[in-house]
């Protein structure tokens, strides 16, 4: 599935994943070629780091994780230095996910604790399990102030995922099928499913903060758009990027709005990000929450900037000749039908496409009669 994919092949299966992206030339280098590493194992893809792959229960069906050689001062021994791990993403909290944990408890820390538990951004494959594994070694959890309240709010079910305010965000956009908007009334619980807990402390991450973890030196790269601050890890003497979720290598990241913030303008905060990551040597290695790790990151940035010029070309071309709500237009961005689940993140990203023109002069919107957007391309000045 995360090799060359389709244009515009959806699987949609989450919040992470929206459409996939052709894989034009050059192509990416994947240095350890069609290897993955087996569920509760890990591989080493760097000195010190080692890459564990755990299943979703998704048409995504997995997320990387990354399990790095760490050192820092023992919390109750002074002057001394402990020897152990830092996780970085831990999956969602599911028994599946705890045995994987578990396994790799028993093969691969080699006695040695998890020191410290640092989450790129609050999605639940990211987050669910941050609170067992904080909880199991006493370790602090580490990431950015916004992510942490957004999960905080999503894990008591103030979030966007379900309820009266996203079903008024949806109706606002054209989505109109009332047994549709009955699930999606009904999906409160869909975040703390899998996300039960959050640990009631937390070690803040800011962009361009660094983060030494054993003898490397990592610069926190803040991004926007696919959430709130999610923070990606670059080495850059050892050219290695834990990238998260902003830039993976053969699916298009997520970028919704929401209905806490309805004019917000993800996209442009999303590829304002992506471009602050395009001077990376092309020889670094990209080590992604989804696919296998690459080098090309340049490559791979301006393939997702052809992707997103495309999709609001397509959106100016169908709203020339009238005016057009998000719900109507799903079928220009996505070419198969779409489940309810599917389309509460389709219609989250149409919508993050038609704000970045309206905001950007390129289309005007209204308000119908019925309440509902519609957008249309700005007349000719």
């Amino acid at each position: 599935m995360l090799t060359q994919s389709t244009r515009r092949m959806s699987t949609l299966p989450n919040a992470m994943a929206t459409p996939q992206v052709e894989t034009t030339h050059p192509t990416l280098n994947y240095p350890l070629g069609e290897q993955l590493p087996a569920s509760g194992s890990a591989t080493e893809v760097a000195p010190g780091i080692f890459w564990l792959r755990v299943g979703l229960p998704f048409a995504l069906n997995h997320i990387n994780l990354w399990l790095l050689r760490d050192c820092m001062p023992h919390p109750s021994q002074a002057g001394v230095q402990q020897e152990g791990w830092t996780v970085v993403d831990c999956g969602i909290d599911n028994p599946v996910t705890r045995e994987a944990w578990q396994q790799v408890e028993q093969q691969m820390l080699q006695g040695l604790p998890i020191l410290r538990v640092l989450v790129t951004h609050m999605h639940p494959d990211h987050m669910g399990l941050a609170h067992w594994l904080c909880e199991r070694w006493q370790a602090p959890l580490w990431m950015s102030t916004s992510e942490y309240q957004s999960a905080l709010l999503a894990c008591s079910r103030l979030s966007n995922f379900g309820g009266s305010s996203t079903v008024a965000f949806f109706e606002a956009h054209g989505w109109r099928k009332a047994e549709d908007l009955a699930v999606i009334q009904a999906r409160m619980g869909y975040y703390p499913s899998m996300v039960p807990k959050i640990p009631s402390a937390y070690v803040r991450l800011m962009a361009g903060a660094h983060v030494h973890i054993g003898d490397r030196l990592w610069t926190c790269l803040g991004g926007y758009g696919h959430s709130p601050e999610h923070m990606a890890l670059h080495d850059a003497e050892n050219q290695l990027l834990i990238s998260g979720d902003m830039l993976l290598p053969s699916i298009s990241t997520n970028i919704s709005v929401y209905a806490m913030e309805p004019d917000g303008n993800p996209l442009k905060w999303f590829l304002d990000s992506l471009e602050r990551m395009v001077d990376l040597p092309d020889d670094t290695l990209v080590l992604p929450s989804h696919g296998r790790p690459f080098r090309g990151a340049a490559t791979r940035i301006a393939q997702l900037q052809s992707h997103h010029a495309d999709r609001l070309s397509e959106l100016l071309q169908a709203c020339t000749a009238q005016a057009c709500n998000a719900y109507e237009l799903l079928p220009v961005l996505f070419k198969r039908p779409l489940d309810v689940h599917q389309t509460t993140f389709a219609l989250g990203e149409a919508v993050a496409h038609l704000n970045l023109l309206w905001l950007s002069g390129r289309m005007q919107r209204t308000r119908d009669a019925d309440g509902v957007y519609r957008f249309t391309t700005s007349p000719p000045v």
